[in-house]
C-alpha cells in the first residue's frame, strides 16, 4: 500500500495549503489518536507529547491537534519550542504513547510539517502510518466522531521540558568533561534549539557566543543555520573561536565550523566521532551513511578499520541499517548524526557534544584531527520541478542516467533522486576531477530541467 500523505519524513506542506492546514490537523490528531489507543495496552490513560519548532504557524498546528487528540480520548501534554529530539526523549521518559513533531526542519517559515515518535521515541512504523491514513481517509468527508464528554481527553503544559532535554543532553559526555576555556559560536537557525542549545554549552563551562536566536515566527532558517553557514563563519573568524556550531530549524542536524572559517559536514563529523571512539579504545564494529556518503569519508572511515554501509536517504533508513546490523552509529552529509548509544533518533546537540569530547580527549583541533581526511570535488543541484516522480520515471532521463554512470564507473559516480521533502530532483556528480564533476553535473541538470518542463506543460494542459 503506498502512502497518501506520509512522506519520508511525516507530513509536510505549504501553510494553507494539501495537507497542512488546521481542518486537516484536526482530523489528524483524530487519526492518530485513535490508532495510539488501538496500541495502547497499559492501564493508563494514553497521553501523546506535543513540541514545535519557532515558526508562526506552530501555535495554529499545535492547537488542532490537540483539539483532535481530545476529540479521540487522548490526553495532551505540551511541551513549546524545543527541538525535535528533545520530543523524542520526554516520550519515553513521561510514558507517553506518542511523540508528536510540529516543524518543517530546515524549510523555510511559510512551511510546516507534522511527524510521529512511537512511546520508544522512534520513528512510527509504516504500519501504524498506514492505520492512520485509513482513519484520515474514513472521515475525508464527514465529521469525526468524538467520544463521550467524559472521556475527552485533557491537555497540560509541560513547564520543566527543557530543563529536562539539558540534562540529558549533557549526560551524553563523561561527567568529569568540562569545555573550560572552548571557545564556540552557535547559531540557532532562530529555531528550536535557541535556549537549550546555547545552555548546554554554557553550563559545560564553554565560552559560548550566540547567533541567530531571536525567533519572531518568520525568521527560523533564514539565511542562518546549517543551510546558510555564511554568517558563523564570519562571526568564529571574527571573535578567533575554537569553532562554530549550526543547527537547523528543529535541532536534528548539525554542521561545524573550524577554527579557520572551513565547513565541516554531517560526513567528517562522524568520522571525528569515530576517530575519537577509536581513540578511548571504543572503536565501532561498523557505522551507516547514505548514498550521498562522500567517497573520500567512506575511505577514511575504512582505514580506521570501521565497516561502512550505505543507505538509502532519510534518517529512517540510516535507522533500519543501524538496527540490521546491531550497529549505533550512523549520520548524513546534511548533519543528521544518530548516535543510538546516547539517544534514540538524530540530535543535532548530542552529536556535536561527542565531536567536542573529541577534541578535550585528544588534545587536537578539528584540522589536525581531519589531516588525513580527503573529500571527492562533488558537486549537487537542487532542481524545481511540478511533478518530481513523473521526472524521475521519464525514459529517456533514466537513459542518460545510465549512460553517464557508464563513463563516471572507476571515475566517480552520480546520483539524481526526487527529494522526499521538497517538490524538487537532487543531481550530485562525485569524482576525482572538478573538471568532470561541473560537467556532468550541468549536463544532467539541463535535461532534468527540459524534462521537468514537458510535464509541468502537461499538467497545465491538463
Amino acid at each position: 500500500m503506498v502512502k497518501k500523505y506520509f512522506g519520508t519524513d511525516g507530513i509536510r506542506a505549504k501553510v494553507g495549503h494539501q495537507h497542512m492546514n488546521p481542518e486537516f490537523a484536526v482530523k489528524l490528531g483524530y487519526a492518530a489518536g485513535r490508532t495510539f489507543k488501538e496500541n495502547w495496552h497499559k492501564l493508563s490513560r494514553p497521553k501523546v507529547l506535543i513540541g514545535k519548532d519557532t515558526r508562526i504557524s506552530g501555535y495554529l498546528i499545535e492547537s488542532a491537534l490537540e483539539s483532535g487528540f481530545s476529540a479521540a480520548g487522548v490526553d495532551v501534554a505540551l511541551l513549546g519550542p524545543i527541538p525535535t529530539p528533545a520530543i523524542a526523549y520526554l516520550t519515553r521518559t513521561f510514558y507517553g504513547c506518542a511523540g508528536v513533531v510540529v516543524s518543517a526542519s530546515h524549510n523555510p517559515y511559510y512551511d510546516n510539517g507534522i511527524k510521529f515518535f512511537s512511546a520508544h521515541g522512534q520513528k512510527l512504523d509504516d504500519s501504524l502510518e498506514k492505520r492512520i491514513e485509513y482513519y484520515l481517509e474514513k472521515y475525508e468527508n464527514k465529521p469525526i466522531e468524538l467520544v463521550d464528554a467524559h472521556d475527552l481527553g485533557k491537555a497540560e503544559r509541560i513547564n520543566d521540558a527543557q530543563g529536562r532535554y539539558i540534562e540529558n543532553c549533557k549526560s551524553s559526555i563523561p561527567p568529569r568533561l568540562e569545555l573550560i576555556g572552548l571557545k564556540i559560536v552557535v547559531d540557532c537557525a532562530n529555531g528550536a534549539t535557541y535556549q537549550v542549545g546555547p545552555a548546554v554549552f554554557k553550563e559545560l563551562g564553554a565560552l559560548v557566543t550566540v547567533i541567530h536566536a531571536q525567533p519572531d515566527g518568520q525568521n527560523i532558517n533564514d539565511n542562518c543555520g546549517s543551510t546558510h553557514v555564511g554568517s558563523l563563519i564570519d562571526k568564529v573568524l571574527e571573535i578567533k573561536a575554537d569553532l562554530g556550531i549550526a543547527f537547523d530549524g528543529d535541532g536534528d542536524r548539525v554542521i561545524v565550523v573550524d577554527s579557520d572559517g572551513r565547513e565541516v559536514d554531517g560526513d567528517a563529523i562522524l568520522y571525528l566521532i569515530i576517530k575519537g571512539l577509536t581513540y578511548k579504545g571504543e572503536k565501532p564494529a561498523g557505522v551507516v551513511g547514505t548514498v550521498m556518503t562522500n567517497l573520500g569519508s567512506i575511505s577514511a572511515i575504512e582505514r580506521l578499520g570501521v565497516d561502512f554501509k550505505s543507505a538509502a536517504v532519510g534518517d529512517r533508513h540510516v535507522m533500519q541499517m543501524l538496527n540490521e546490523n546491531k550497529w549505533v552509529l550512523g549520520g548524513e552529509s546534511s548533519g543528521h548524526i544518530i548516535c543510538l548509544n546516547k539517544s534514540t533518533t538524530g540530535d543535532g546537540i548530542v552529536a556535536v557534544l561527542q565531536l567536542l569530547e573529541t577534541l578535550k580527549n585528544t588534545g587536537q583541533s578539528i584540522a589536525q584531527l581531519l589531516s588525513d581526511y580527503q573529500l571527492y570535488p562533488m558537486k549537487m543541484i537542487n532542481v524545481d520541478v511540478a511533478d518530481k516522480l513523473a521526472v524521475m520515471y521519464d525514459a529517456q532521463l533514466l537513459s542518460e542516467i545510465d549512460k553517464t554512470n557508464e563513463v563516471l564507473k572507476g571515475f566517480g559516480r552520480l546520483l539524481v533522486r526526487a527529494s522526499g521533502t521538497e517538490s524538487k530532483v537532487r543531481v550530485m556528480v562525485e569524482a576525482k576531477e572538478q573538471s568532470m564533476v561541473d560537467y556532468y553535473v550541468d549536463y544532467l541538470v539541463n535535461i532534468v530541467k527540459k524534462t521537468g518542463e514537458k510535464y509541468a506543460q502537461r499538467h497545465c494542459s491538463s
